[in-house]
């Protein structure tokens, strides 16, 4: 088991070299690039676009406040995620950590897991862009092939934008992520001014079931109030995608672990501020409710339908720019387990373009999995992504947790990095029982059946290729990362 790879903290050193690798990705991202590829990956905007609906058809308005909640929980697991982050500044995040501290078949394991979490979020990005915010926008109607249709375009352009450049990406997030947190300000400022001066819309809303006000079960496991915690779950999610692209950040040790925790809190604030204006400003809640888009429908009553149009245009640059930033943290990994030859086709996928210095197999690969998903999936396709790509995460951070708690001894301390310090270990624990809290959230409702099979059908998948590995390359999954001769 290696020594977390060493380096300056104020450049990152040589911690690639020292991990086994050589420098092929330029390192082009600056501090508040690094905390962009964060937020943008968490966008407030989007999953709230995406999930509000699911809020409001099953806890009614009140469920919104389940979002501070999550945003501590998730806070929580950020600190400890940091904590590794700031040790092992590797692409490949919670694979090469596992890998290096625990052993490589359990890294691989903790790859497959990020892998797949990071494979359907892109296309639950891509969907909800589709259906949430691009066909409002045109005055189209909810049509789940037009939106299946619509997804595939999306990711066709995504991945012609990953595969071009890592600056173009950063330029266009950066620009996105800006965009989102002017949007989010100003939309909750105009939505105050238009209850004030109109007279519609209620502060009651904030404590109404709306439309479940009678609904059986609501309290109930699975029921209707635990189902509205999806929003807070599947938006506070992605902080650690800063640490798949660690490689290509300057001063990692710092950048990296701060973008990661300041995403996730200024998400958490930036999130509640938007949820109570909207939420004060629905004037019908059972019109809303009923609505393909209900942020959209709110929108549109109160600032009329020239102003939904121009923040329709904006809210869709966000979900573009937060698939963007999902394809490429998903493509590093990828490329970081092809180049240990822990990845099906890895001669392939660890290719890097001469030119563009991205891994352009990996980052086809998703587009790849992004058209099967839409072809195969039944039913609604969003919430389902959705769920699934929930699911995932909780399952990689509870194991992540699990992993510092056994290894923190022996994790070395890099002067001038992020360190909790004393409160490690209670941060840690807390962490670990919100993410078996959260586990059971999401996976307890009768509607999370799909999403389930869709999640144990991936692990099957990775389990299949494990066994295959085993018995025709097994020094591949017995050598640490960065060991193995090409």
């Amino acid at each position: 088991m290696a020594e977390s790879p060493g380096g300056g903290a104020q450049d990152g050193g040589n911690a690639v070299e020292m991990g086994g690798y050589q420098q092929e990705l330029k390192r082009t991202l600056g501090s508040f690039q690094v905390f962009a590829i964060s937020f943008a990956f968490i966008s407030v905007a989007v999953g709230i676009f995406a999930t509000y609906d699911d809020v409001l058809l099953n806890a009614g308005p009140v469920g919104i406040w389940l979002w501070i909640i999550a945003a501590i929980g998730q806070a929580l697991v950020a600190l400890v995620v940091a904590q590794f982050a700031a040790r092992i500044p590797l692409s490949g995040s919670s694979y090469q950590w596992a890998s290096r501290l625990a052993n490589p078949k359990i890294g691989w394991g903790f790859g497959w897991l990020s892998f797949c979490y990071l494979a359907v979020a892109v296309v639950a990005i891509a969907n909800a862009l589709a259906s949430q915010a691009f066909m409002p926008l045109f005055g189209m109607q909810p049509d789940e092939d037009t939106a299946r249709v619509i997804t595939l375009v999306v990711l066709f352009l995504q991945t012609v934008i990953a595969v071009a450049s890592t600056r173009l990406v950063s330029l266009i997030n950066t620009a996105a992520v800006a965009l989102e947190v002017t949007l989010v300000v100003v939309v909750a400022i105009a939505l105050v001014l238009a209850v004030v001066i109109s007279g519609d819309g209620a502060t009651g809303n904030l404590v109404s079931r709306g439309v479940t006000e009678d609904a059986p079960g609501y309290f109930a496991i699975g029921g209707g109030l635990m189902i509205a915690m999806i929003m807070g779950l599947a938006t506070l999610v992605g902080f650690d995608s800063a640490a798949n692209l660690a490689e290509e950040a300057k001063d990692p040790y710092r950048t990296v672990p701060r973008a990661i925790v300041g995403s996730v809190v200024a998400a958490g604030i930036l999130g509640m501020l938007f949820l109570i204006t909207l939420t004060i400003a629905i004037d019908d809640i059972p019109k809303i409710t009923k609505s393909g888009s209900p942020v959209a429908a709110i929108l549109r009553d109160q600032l009329g339908p020239e102003v939904e149009k121009v923040l329709l245009v904006a809210i869709t640059i966000a979900f573009f720019g937060a698939g963007v930033v999902a394809m490429v943290a998903c493509a590093r990994l990828v490329f970081a387990m092809a180049r240990d030859g822990r990845f099906p086709a890895n001669r392939l996928m660890r290719r890097v373009g001469p030119r563009t210095h991205t891994p352009i197999p990996a980052t086809v690969l998703i587009f790849a999995l992004g058209v099967v998903l839409m072809v195969v999936l039944p039913g609604s396709a969003l919430l389902e992504l959705i769920t699934a790509s929930t699911i995932l995460p909780a399952l990689t951070y509870a194991a992540t947790i699990v992993l510092y708690l056994a290894v923190r001894g022996r994790l070395g301390r890099k002067e001038g990095a992020f360190d909790l310090g004393r409160f490690e270990v209670p941060v840690a624990v807390c962490a670990l029982v919100w993410t078996v809290i959260a586990l059971f959230v999401l996976v307890a409702p009768r509607e999370a059946l799909v999403s389930v099979v869709i999640v144990v059908g991936l692990l099957v998948a990775g389990g299949v290729f494990f066994l295959v590995m085993l018995k025709c390359d097994r020094e591949a999954l017995e050598s640490e990362p960065g060991r193995l001769p090409l």
